[in-house]
């Protein structure tokens, strides 16, 4: 449902926004969700995918969670995670495929659902000890002000950023599944003679990567809307 991004007019109602997506794989990915969406059973609709991506999410990071005292916990990871795209990624494009669009509802009930199911995947790590608490928490505090700044972009620009820097949701999940795998090997690598947790290099490396974005976005749409509401 995410695909259908609106900002909202007194005026006009509701007018869809542009959407912003140049990650490494989207062209992949838009042609391999067309496929599965003109393969989809007309029993399956678009909420029926909302909720796996909620659920799968959300399992994903019990399976974190889990993975403190079975590390095999990592293996059904992978799978939710995949699970996670496929309802996640799938729900827009079986909408639009089949002219069956509800564009404040998806919205709204989409990013409702991802900003709880982050929850659940940052506090399935924190719990993990695969990864500092500090850092899983970070984490989650970088992606929900990301996420914050995109939604206010939405609504003042009519442009929904999907990807920054050629990283978007599906490539994110790509790096987590790159590194279960890793993590059923070596949890520890070290680096300039210290040991350091593998998840607490790849979690730092992301919470610079998403405050980096913010800061460039926070500024290059404060300029833009500054120059375009220039008081006379």
């Amino acid at each position: 449902m995410s695909d259908q991004i609106l900002v909202t007019s007194r005026d006009k109602g509701f007018i869809s926004a542009e959407r912003l997506d140049e990650g490494f794989v989207s062209a992949l990915e838009k042609a391999a969700l067309l496929r599965l969406a003109s393969a989809t059973p007309p029993w399956i609709n678009s909420d029926h995918l909302t909720l796996l991506g909620f659920l799968a999410q959300c399992l994903a990071g019990i399976c974190y969670g889990l993975s403190r005292w079975h590390r095999s916990a990592l293996l059904f990871g992978i799978l939710f995670i995949a699970l996670n795209w496929l309802g996640d990624s799938l729900d827009g494009t079986l909408a639009r495929f089949r002219n069956r669009q509800r564009p404040r509802y998806g919205f709204y009930v989409d990013h409702v659902a991802d900003t709880i199911a982050a929850l659940f995947l940052m506090g399935g790590l924190a719990f993990s000890h695969y990864v500092h608490p500090a850092i899983a928490f970070g984490m989650l505090v970088s992606f929900l002000m990301l996420s914050i700044e995109s939604y206010l972009a939405t609504y003042t620009l009519g442009q929904f950023q999907l990807s920054y820097w050629k990283f978007g949701p599906t490539e994110i999940r790509i790096l987590l599944i790159i590194g279960n795998i890793a993590l059923l090997n070596h949890s520890v690598v070290t680096l300039f003679g210290v040991r350091f947790l593998l998840f607490d290099i790849g979690g730092s490396v992301a919470i610079l990567g998403m405050t980096s974005m913010l800061i460039v976005s926070a500024i290059s749409h404060t300029i833009r809307l500054y120059c375009e509401e220039t008081l006379a």
